[in-house]
């Protein structure tokens, strides 16, 4: 048997990795500023996350949710308190895409509504219903077309609103900060018009925090620079550093049933302690105050190469847009300098490292950055 080749894959094989670094099978190393798709957040081999888990594993790695888990109950109490949604539930899955199916599947639910309004050039994961969400026709199957999900442009607060009085959208999804687009950002304006549309029209407002969340903007969730709240917030990726999980928060206006949500795997005993540890890594090593330094260093230095068309972004969610001739210098950064980024299409690098990344390793970048453009 073969793998089903569904990745292009780049010819670096990682056997080692610890912080911000990596170190390949001929012993190269790297500095990783992708985290592997936001996914870790407080650095590769984190000691405390390591010895949790260990811990963890030789007293029981997982049990199904016919049981009682304290772990559950500690976790969502303390993302509770970092989050500021401290008064929402928290239903325990296993990735984003999860966490987004079961958060439209709860305002179809709450509302009683069919109907999806999101926002274009969104991407809210591959599952039945969250690609059905994803604004990219070439990664959907017949079988997930539906004419139940529109989309309305995004920071188009006119098209906002006349969507959302028609009253047929059962919640209105948005990512915090759009990712696989190249780093789009809603507007404050639009997340507040949109917040009073959902509350005046009996829609639910759903944030897509997969990738913008966990303390990447420097605030635990990027919404949160808009001074807006969510009924239902997605989280995912930078959740367990590594280990799958994924977590809805949910408001306390929608109501729970027996039966309504179910994972098999989600909430297991090991994914709760390593988001555990990752909460607690977060907040004893003050790592959303290094996120938003660190990302205004990147930004600030960054701005006016000449090899920038366009540089967006908030804290160490940061999408360079690079003009035509520097299409390839992603892979520059990658086998001359040694850094690993993400793309977003041919012409946007995207920066998402861990949040512990330090300065020295930022400014390193920057002196490859500037010796790769000359």
């Amino acid at each position: 048997m073969e793998l089903f080749k569904t990745y292009k894959l780049w010819d670096i094989e990682p056997v080692k990795a610890k912080g911000c670094k990596i170190w390949d099978k001929n012993g190269v190393e790297y500095t990783d500023l992708y985290g592997g798709h936001a996914v870790i957040s407080i650095g590769h081999c984190h000691p405390v996350y390591c010895d949790m888990l260990t811990k963890q594993l030789n007293n029981i790695g997982f049990y199904s949710n016919a049981v009682q888990n304290s772990l559950q109950v500690e976790l969502a109490k303390n993302l509770g308190e970092m989050s500021g949604y401290d008064n929402y539930s928290l239903f325990l899955c296993n990735s984003g895409a999860e966490s987004n199916e079961n958060a439209i599947k709860l305002a179809s639910f709450q509302t009683g509504r069919a109907k999806l309004l999101v926002c274009s050039k969104s991407f809210h994961g591959r599952t039945s219903g969250a690609v059905a969400a994803t604004d990219n026709p070439s990664i959907r199957a017949p079988f997930n077309q539906t004419d139940k999900v529109v989309f309305t442009p995004m920071n188009d607060i006119d098209a906002l609103q006349t969507a959302l009085k028609t009253k047929e959208y059962a919640a209105f999804l948005i990512e915090g900060i759009q990712g696989v687009a190249g780093i789009i950002e809603p507007t404050a304006d639009f997340l507040k018009a949109a917040e009073k549309a959902c509350a005046e029209t009996g829609t639910l407002l759903i944030l897509d925090e997969v990738q913008s969340g966990y303390g990447r903007t420097g605030k635990f969730f990027a919404h949160q620079h808009a001074g807006i709240k969510a009924d239902i917030i997605t989280t995912a990726k930078g959740m367990g550093n590594g280990f799958p999980i994924g977590g809805v928060l949910i408001s306390d206006k929608i109501n729970a049933s027996y039966g309504m949500l179910g994972t098999t795997f989600g909430g297991n005993h090991l994914a709760c302690t390593a988001a555990l540890a990752v909460l607690k890594v977060v907040k004893e090593e003050g790592l959303i105050e290094n996120a938003a330094n660190i990302g205004k260093i990147l930004m600030d230095n960054l701005k006016g190469n000449k090899a920038i068309k366009d540089l967006r972004g908030t804290g160490l969610m940061i999408g360079i847009e690079v003009t035509p001739e520097f299409e390839t210098l992603r892979d520059t950064l990658l086998h001359q300098y040694h850094f690993f980024t993400g793309g977003a299409g041919r012409n946007v690098i995207r920066l998402l490292p861990p949040l512990s990344i330090s300065q020295n390793e930022a400014e390193s970048f920057l002196e490859a950055f500037k010796k790769a453009t000359l």
